[in-house]
């Protein structure tokens, strides 16, 4: 992600901030090293998504839905390193800020280039390689977290196909829109940040509306699980949920963080406000269910540190520590009512990726404009702080073009899909369990089903 700190930095070394090429040099070893971690953190990030929602379906789900995390990280990587990166962080074609030129930096061979003195193709201060395997982690979460909404019914197949048209149709322009700041690695950036001036420091758009969106119109383009609203669908190993909120939260410290491209103060800003946000969104969803159930959960508390982080992701260099903990405060109680709706509405969204994501990103971004300070790292005043309603009609703009191309983007691409293939498992096979349907596997072989194969693996000798 680019933030307006490092923007104006790039701004003072460069004429009128535009560059006609990558700038070339030494990067700077402390703010590489920070960034290689960041990195690491937010592809752990797509795991412990896999471990989150593994627990939160039936047993008889887990393999499947923990497979679609784990290949969406697969599937995007090839993507990205070829023509994924340069659709989103290339020269915006016709200089309109919707789509950056696809062929720029096609399999990345431009930026292997190194010179005699050991210099490297940079963005900011560190090696432009960097930036896009880090780039590449935010697109492989977004690409996971809209399984989620549709756990226990889609094709294994018809999920690897729409992720990957998904990534090209949706995430990779939307990422130009919101990331692709003019002159951070080509002249021409997108429209969301370089001509609305939109603040998302690391994604509550481009990942968290965005996938959120795209959730809740594939569950409803699906349909609802067999067995929805009259059969018990409880998450069936609250251990692994917690194992992968702490794996959530441990990866977003470099989500966030790491967005500063640099071991700065901005960094360090960024960390407070990001853990404030996620303690505050746990003890309000907490709050709430004791007021309205009487009892608190162990499934609450982990939704509400994803609420929270949620929210605080877009505005985390825009708030100070008070932004933070309302972000958070509001995210909680509001997408702990959230995920209600599904049922009154009548829509399965099973693991509540509208509930939480799209909720508390849409909650995040416009939030900015209310709590933005000067004295944050993007140096933008919202309503509460003295900056009028300027940024908040800008970031309204930004959310709501979001949601909208990414609705209709994702209709078009499930409905065709539909057309020309099943995209459903059979009902016979959901009842049964997708995990032995599609995978021909089972998470759990305990009891006599492990004594019988045992005795099966002797008798075929593959024990």
């Amino acid at each position: 992600m680019m933030d307006a700190i490092t923007t104006a930095s790039l701004h003072a070394t460069t004429t009128h901030g535009m560059l006609p090429a990558l700038a070339t040099g030494a990067p700077n070893a402390g703010d590489t090293a920070w960034v290689l971690i960041s990195a690491a953190l937010v592809m752990l990030m797509t795991p412990g998504l896999a471990f989150f929602y593994g627990g939160m379906v039936r047993s008889k789900s887990v393999l499947n839905m923990m497979m679609m995390c784990f290949t969406a990280l697969g599937l995007v990587g090839i993507l990205w390193v070829l023509v994924g990166f340069s659709m989103a962080f290339g020269d915006s074609i016709g200089g309109a800020g919707l789509l950056g030129d696809p062929l720029q930096f096609l399999g990345l061979d431009a930026l292997f280039e190194a010179g005699g003195d050991g210099s490297v193709p940079l963005v900011g201060t560190i090696p432009a390689l960097l930036f896009v395997v880090f780039q590449l982690m935010f697109a492989a979460i977004a690409v996971a977290l809209v399984a989620g909404s549709i756990a226990d019914r889609m094709r294994f197949s018809a999920w690897l196909i729409f992720a990957g048209i998904w990534a090209l149709v949706v995430y990779f322009p939307v990422a130009h829109w919101v990331f692709a700041a003019d002159g951070l690695v080509a002249k021409h950036g997108g429209w969301i940040i370089s001509k609305l001036g939109a603040i998302d420091f690391a994604g509550g758009t481009a990942v968290h509306i965005c996938a959120g969106t795209a959730g809740l119109v594939l569950a409803l383009i699906l349909g609802a699980r067999t067995g929805w609203l009259s059969q018990p669908m409880r998450p069936h190993n609250l251990t692994l949920v917690m194992i992968g909120a702490a794996l959530l939260w441990f990866g977003w410290i470099g989500f966030n963080a790491g967005s500063a491209l640099a071991a700065n103060g901005s960094a360090a800003k960024v960390m407070v406000t990001t853990v404030v946000a996620a303690c505050a969104g746990m003890l309000a969803w907490l709050a709430v269910e004791g007021v309205r159930d009487g009892h608190r959960t162990s499934l609450g508390s982990a939704s509400g540190v994803v609420a929270g982080l949620v929210g605080i992701t877009p505005a985390c260099a825009s708030v100070d520590v008070f932004g933070a903990i309302a972000i958070g405060a509001v995210c909680g109680i509001v997408c702990c009512l959230a995920v209600q709706l599904k049922s009154r509405l009548g829509y399965d969204d099973s693991l509540d990726v509208a509930g939480i994501h799209l909720t508390g990103g849409l909650i995040g971004v416009l939030m900015i404009g209310l709590f933005a300070t000067k004295s944050a790292p993007t140096g933008v005043a919202g309503l509460f702080y003295g900056g009028g309603g300027d940024l908040l009609w800008r970031q309204a703009v930004s959310a709501a073009a979001v949601m909208v191309y990414c609705g209709i983007a994702t209709a078009v691409i499930a409905l065709i899909m539909r057309k020309l293939m099943r995209i459903r498992v059979t009902p016979d096979q959901e009842v049964s369990g997708i995990d032995l349907a599609e995978h021909a596997e089972s998470a759990y072989d305990l009891g006599l089903e492990a004594g019988h194969s045992a005795a099966l693996g002797h008798h075929t000798g593959t024990v």
